[in-house]
């Protein structure tokens, strides 16, 4: 996805066209243009959505990892405190 074609800058608003533009031509360009930024939003959307996925995916896995750690850390301290009770 590129966004160097379109220079927002040097075109006019959406709705505008100026006199060169070439009347129903030009019309035809800035609507295909149109249309063109219109699918790149969509996909970035889509690409976005995906990546929220995988993002949650890897948080759910850390969340497992952490409770797990958690429960080996009180497994650990209890066995520490049964060992200092036998001594």
């Amino acid at each position: 996805m590129q966004y160097d074609n379109y220079s927002f800058e040097e075109r006019p608003p959406w709705g505008v066209t100026s006199p060169q533009d070439g009347g129903d031509l030009g019309i035809l360009r800035e609507s295909l243009r149109k249309e063109q930024v219109i699918k790149d939003i969509v996909a970035a959307q889509e690409d976005l959505k995906a990546m929220l996925a995988k993002v949650q995916t890897v948080q759910k896995e850390v969340d497992k990892l952490v409770s797990g750690n958690e429960t080996l850390q009180m497994y650990i301290d209890n066995l520490t405190v049964q060992m200092a009770k036998r001594r």
